[in-house]
């Protein structure tokens, strides 16, 4: 979960946009994609509000903060993407493709928050995919996340991998404070592995869930907060980043 408002805004307020991640930055220097949920929309004029707010925001100079970690692959699967309106929702858009930046799992309408980002790179055939399951989202002209069809994704899935490629999906699925994974989280995840992912995560979790292999394929249940205020437990404080390897098709 990244959403640079409230509290982590105040803090990159007082001590500058690239503080949150003046101790990991190594961890991002060498990796040729670096893949981020950003569940907040960029506004010119946002101002940080307190702790207590739901609706979100984040100023274009934060952006600073994805730039100094090398982020190249956004995800739009958030729910706070329209939380001041779609127009900012496209605002973002237009501040990602100035920078060379892709993304998936949401955008300008729901048919092209659908659609899987693919490439291939160093010979390795990859797509990422993903969607939300809560809301709200985006329609057939409005921007936002891209709403979860079951059924239609795990086609898509299966058609990906009989194309050869590599399919990473995430969900934006329902929010839950244990690091045990849901029983129908779990279900669903799995079945997204039978369909042929190759790689299967969350990107709800304020809490860091638990992983496994199932069959063939790596399911991660919560990365955790990544940026974002939440401090209070020691759930909400940990967090993972995870660092995939793909090298000759595998």
């Amino acid at each position: 979960v990244t959403a640079m408002t409230r509290m982590t805004a105040r803090l990159m307020d007082a001590k500058g946009v690239t503080y949150p991640a003046k101790d990991i930055l190594s961890w991002f220097a060498d990796a040729d994609f670096v893949h981020i949920s950003n569940e907040v929309s960029f506004r010119p004029d946002c101002i940080a509000e307190g702790s207590g707010t739901m609706s979100f925001c984040s100023h274009d100079s934060y952006i600073g903060l994805l730039e100094a970690i090398n982020v190249n692959i956004i995800e739009l699967t958030g729910n706070h993407l329209e939380d001041k309106g779609t127009e900012w929702v496209d605002h973002s858009l237009q501040m990602y493709r100035e920078r060379g930046w892709q993304w998936f799992g949401g955008g300008a309408n729901q048919a092209e928050g659908s659609q899987p980002l693919t490439m291939t790179h160093n010979g390795n055939q990859i797509a990422f995919i993903g969607c939300n399951t809560v809301g709200p989202f985006a329609s057939e002209d409005s921007g936002g996340a891209a709403r979860c069809d079951f059924p239609v994704l795990q086609e898509t899935i299966a058609d990906l991998r009989a194309q050869g490629y590599q399919p990473i999906v995430t969900l934006q699925y329902l929010e839950d404070y244990n690091y045990s994974p849901t029983p129908a989280q779990m279900a669903d995840f799995r079945a997204l592995a039978v369909a042929g992912a190759v790689v299967v995560q969350d990107s709800q979790a304020h809490q860091a869930q638990t992983m496994e292999f199932y069959n063939d394929t790596f399911i991660h249940y919560g990365l955790g907060n990544f940026f974002f205020d939440q401090m209070w437990s020691d759930g909400t404080r940990q967090e993972f980043v995870d660092r995939l390897t793909f090298y000759r098709g595998d």
